[in-house]
C-alpha cells in the first residue's frame, strides 16, 4: 500500500449530477445520502471500474480481476473476508469511506448462516452477493458542500487515479434530463405475488404461528413486479425525487439495477464501534398538516407498534452481544420518530464495542438479517418467511453499502428497493405481524410502504 491521496474539488455541479458524469460506466454506484446531511445523510460516495468484482450464487463464487474469472465454492461472507484481508489499509480519514468494497449482501445468504428450509423460488436470478473493489471514487459531504477524488494507489498511481476522476467531472457537459411523465392515460400494471385474500390468509398463518407459541413476531412482505421502458439511471431519478433517504443507493451490477431509498441502517462499524438502527411502526403521510399531526400522534402513542419495536431491539442487542465486548451494548435512542416522503415510522438505535477477536465480517453475520425484517426468534421466523412468501427475497431485505479497506462498514436494510432486470422492475413490501395485528391494516401498510416504488414507475 502507498498510502492515502485526497483532493478536495469545487463544481457547481450536485451530487447527482456527477454521479451522472460516470453512470454509463461498468459497475457504476452512487451510495446517495439524500436527505438529513446533519445526522444520517452526510456522505454521498460515487465509483465506477472496480478492479475486482466478486459474485456468488448458492455455493458458486466467482472472482474476476484483469479480464481473467477464477470460480470457486464456499461460503461467500468468508472468501469476501480474505480478499478485504489482501488491500487491508490503515483508517486515516475522517471521511468515512476511502474505498474499498461496495455491493450487497441478499438476504438469501441467512442460508449460510443457519440451516433454514428453502422452498421459495427463485424467478429473478440475481447473485446472492455482489460487491465491487473500489480504488478511485468521489466524496461528497453535504453538510460542508464539499467535493473530494480519493485514491489508495491499490491499482495503480493514486494521484493519476483521483486527478482523472477530477477532470472528467471538470469536462463533463452535465445532460441531466428531468424525467418526462408517462403519457395521459397511461397505467403500469403491478403483478402481486399474493392477491388480497392469499395475503390476508398469509397474516393469519402467522397469527396462529404466534397463538401457538411459535414466534413472537414475524415479517411478512409481498412482492411486486411489472415493466418498463424507462432506463435503470431515469428510474432512480424519479425515485429519488419522490422518496429522498438517508441510506439511498444506484448500483449497476452487470446484468442487473439495484434502485434503492432505504431509509433504514442496518449496521455501521468505525473503530470497532458497532451500531444498528431498527425501524418498527409506520403510519402514512397525511394529506395535509392537521393529517400529518393525528398520523404522527396515533403512531408515538400506539402500544402495538412501540411493542413491536421493542422486540426488535431486544433481539438486536442479543445479536450484537454475540460479539460485543459485555457491557457494552446499550440502547441510544427508542421510539425515535422519523419522517419521510410517503410515511412516518418509529426507530431505535443499538450500539456495541466489537471484541478483539472478532472481525467487521463476524459482526455481519453475527446480526445478518436484520431483526427488523425477520421477527422474533429470528430462525424460527425465517422458516416461516420461507413456507408462507411464494419468492425467494433476494436482495430485498439484505444490505446494501459499503466495507472499507480500512475496516469502517455501512450497509442499509433493502427496503424501498427495486430490482430492474431484462426490463421487469421487481419490488417489494410488508411488515412485522404480532398477535393483535389486524389483517386488513397490514395489507393496507403493505400497499402505502411500496408506494414510493410504484409511483416512480407510474411516473
Amino acid at each position: 500500500w502507498k498510502g492515502l491521496y485526497i483532493k478536495e474539488f469545487k463544481t457547481t455541479l450536485t451530487s447527482f449530477e456527477v454521479f451522472s458524469v460516470f453512470k454509463d460506466d461498468p459497475y457504476c454506484f452512487i451510495l446517495d445520502s439524500g436527505m438529513d446531511p446533519d445526522k444520517l445523510g452526510r456522505f454521498s460516495f460515487i465509483g465506477s471500474r472496480p478492479f475486482l468484482v466478486f459474485k456468488s450464487k448458492n455455493h458458486t463464487i466467482e472472482i474476476s480481476k484483469n479480464d481473467a474469472t477464477i470460480s470457486k465454492t464456499g461460503n461467500p461472507f468468508f472468501e469476501l473476508q480474505r480478499l478485504l484481508d489482501e488491500y487491508q489499509v490503515e483508517s486515516v480519514s475522517s471521511i468515512p469511506f476511502i474505498g474499498g468494497a461496495v455491493g450487497y449482501f441478499s438476504y438469501d445468504l441467512c442460508h449460510h448462516i443457519e440451516r433454514l428450509a428453502r422452498s421459495a423460488v427463485d424467478d429473478v436470478e440475481v447473485p446472492d452477493c455482489f460487491f465491487g473493489f473500489y480504488d478511485g471514487i468521489i466524496a461528497i459531504d453535504h453538510k460542508e458542500n464539499k467535493y473530494y477524488s480519493i485514491s489508495l494507489g491499490l491499482k495503480g498511481d493514486k494521484q493519476l487515479i483521483a486527478e482523472e476522476l477530477i477532470k472528467r467531472i471538470i469536462e463533463a457537459k452535465c445532460t441531466l434530463e428531468t424525467p418526462i411523465p408517462y403519457r395521459a392515460g397511461h397505467k403500469t400494471d403491478f403483478e402481486a405475488s399474493y392477491t388480497k385474500e392469499q395475503y390476508l390468509e398469509a397474516v393469519e398463518s402467522v397469527r396462529e404461528y404466534i397463538r401457538s407459541g411459535d414466534i413472537y413476531q414475524a415479517n411478512l412482505t409481498q412482492r411486486f413486479k411489472c415493466s418498463t421502458e424507462r432506463p435503470a439511471f431515469e428510474l432512480y431519478n424519479i425515485l429519488r425525487t419522490i422518496n429522498p433517504a438517508p441510506f439511498a443507493a444506484y448500483m449497476n451490477i452487470g446484468d442487473a439495477f439495484i434502485l434503492s431509498s432505504s431509509p433504514e441502517r442496518f449496521i455501521k462499524i468505525k473503530d470497532k464501534l458497532i451500531e444498528t438502527r431498527p425501524i418498527k411502526g409506520t403510519r402514512p403521510r397525511g394529506k395535509n398538516p392537521e393529517e400529518d399531526m393525528i398520523n404522527r400522534k396515533e403512531l408515538l402513542e400506539s402500544e402495538k407498534d412501540k411493542s413491536e419495536l421493542l422486540m426488535i431491539v431486544d433481539l438486536e442487542r442479543n445479536d450484537l452481544g454475540r460479539v460485543s465486548v459485555p457491557g457494552t451494548v446499550k440502547v441510544t435512542e427508542l421510539f425515535c420518530l422519523e419522517e419521510y416522503a410517503t410515511v412516518y415510522h418509529l426507530v431505535a438505535t443499538i450500539t456495541g464495542k466489537i471484541r478483539d477477536e472478532y472481525s467487521e465480517m463476524d459482526a455481519i453475520m453475527a446480526a445478518f438479517p436484520g431483526g427488523s425484517i425477520t421477527g422474533a426468534p429470528k430462525i424460527r421466523a425465517m422458516e416461516i418467511i420461507d413456507e408462507l412468501e411464494p419468492t425467494q427475497r433476494n436482495i430485498y431485505t439484505g444490505s446494501i453499502g459499503y466495507i472499507g479497506f480500512d475496516k469502517t462498514v455501512d450497509l442499509n436494510i433493502a427496503i424501498r428497493t427495486i430490482v430492474l432486470k431484462d426490463k421487469t422492475a421487481y419490488f417489494q413490501a410488508g411488515g412485522g405481524i404480532v398477535w393483535d395485528s389486524n389483517p386488513e391494516e397490514e395489507y393496507k401498510e403493505s400497499l402505502q410502504k411500496a408506494k414510493a416504488m410504484m409511483k416512480a414507475l407510474s411516473y
